[in-house]
């Protein structure tokens, strides 16, 4: 992802010993989440505290060795469970890195990587047992872009959006980059899913799944659900660049649904509690609007609600939903772009969480030393 502020990391204490206590609920593994689509439950979060950055994850200084796969900056770090693994998938990725260089540059550059981890402890950082690695042992591009010229003329590369499991199959989404633009601006050929099949070390295209560039289905964040008994992937979808808002698409949670651009459908409004889907991605109604960017969503077991974090205008901002497609109460500031500047991508996961779901774990990229950290945040409850 592109930006053009410097960043300055934030020293604060490791969360302290009463966390320890890890909340795995039901959802925490990648348990599906059963939809209640009452709308009129009333919010309950009041805000945030006890912002603490824990760890960074990648690059020098990291509490992972990163420079043994040869990642020496990277960003984003979206998750998803299967079984006891946790995995990440990071962004653009350089293995050569000038220390005093700023953002996404570098030699030996990837569209795109990933690590796992069995590390179920979020609350002094995560690390990671191993990466998706070539055939010597470096950190390999999951599918990797053209690395065309920025001149809106072919493929840059492929990002990373969000991940998703069916079983023990895993699904990543990524946008193809045709022009990184403005700061918080660029242009996408399409978004389309890539799968694997053993347990992440190789992976292939999903053919005949795509959507188009210019349509608001391009960065997804997704969540196993069940709705009427039936299972579902849900997506809270955004277009490219950080400036569109959000809607809701789903998919029945098998294989051959998932891998069939006919089964997706598109939410069009609801009456009360009753949703509506249409099989036309152009009758999608916005469920969230706003500049939203880089979602993650989830449902809080502390809250009794569902949560979105994403960030706007340099800030990162949490809000709650009563139901996947609102209404959405009003944001809260969850990570300050003032003391974090360069800041996107906080990312979620229902594993991390502690205190019966009131704390809450989540990756952020820092653009200047561009590197994914470590947060955490306690979630205020009106009484």
């Amino acid at each position: 992802m592109r930006h053009d502020r410097t960043s300055v990391r934030r020293t604060a204490a490791v969360a302290a010993s009463a966390l320890l206590a890890i909340g795995l609920a039901a959802c925490s593994s990648g348990a599906s989440v059963i939809v209640d689509p009452n709308p009129d439950k009333p919010f309950v979060l009041d805000g945030v505290s006890n912002l603490t950055e824990i760890a960074q994850l990648t690059g020098p200084d990291a509490i992972n060795d990163t420079s043994s796969v040869s990642v020496a900056g990277t960003d984003l770090g979206s998750m998803v469970n299967v079984d006891d693994r946790t995995y990440f998938f990071f962004g653009d990725t350089f293995g050569e890195r000038d220390p005093e260089s700023i953002g996404g540059q570098g030699g030996f550059w990837r569209s795109n990587v990933a690590a796992w981890t069995t590390d179920a402890d979020p609350s002094d950082g995560i690390t990671f047992d191993d990466w998706v690695t070539d055939d010597i042992g470096l950190a390999a591009a999951l599918t990797e872009g053209d690395h065309d010229a920025n001149d809106a003329e072919g493929e840059v590369t492929k990002i990373p959006t969000y991940g998703f499991a069916v079983g023990e199959t895993i699904y990543v989404s990524y946008m193809s980059v045709r022009h990184w633009g403005e700061p918080g601006a660029w242009d996408a050929n399409h978004s389309a899913l890539i799968v694997s099949r053993d347990d992440g070390a190789s992976w292939m295209p999903v053919e005949g799944v795509q959507w188009p560039g210019d349509s608001n289905f391009v960065q997804f964040a997704t969540v196993p659900v069940t709705e009427d008994g039936v299972d579902y992937v849900y997506f809270w979808a955004i277009p490219s660049g950080r400036f569109g808002g959000v809607q809701l698409m789903r998919v029945p949670a098998t294989e051959e649904a998932v891998e069939d651009q006919t089964s997706y459908e598109y939410f069009v409004g609801a009456d009360g509690a009753e949703p509506h889907w249409s099989s036309e991605m152009s009758d999608a109604e916005t469920i969230v609007e706003g500049t939203i960017g880089e979602l993650s969503v989830m449902w809080s077991t502390y809250l009794d609600r569902w949560i979105m974090t994403y960030s706007d205008a340099g800030t990162a901002y949490i809000r709650e939903g009563a139901t996947p497609w609102g209404p959405w109460g009003d944001p809260h500031e969850l990570v300050s772009g003032a003391d974090h500047p360069g800041l996107y991508s906080p990312y979620l996961n229902p594993r991390y969480v502690s205190g019966d779901g009131q704390t809450i774990y989540f990756t952020l990229s820092l653009w200047g030393p561009y590197n994914v950290f470590w947060f955490s945040a306690d979630l205020e409850r009106a009484s």
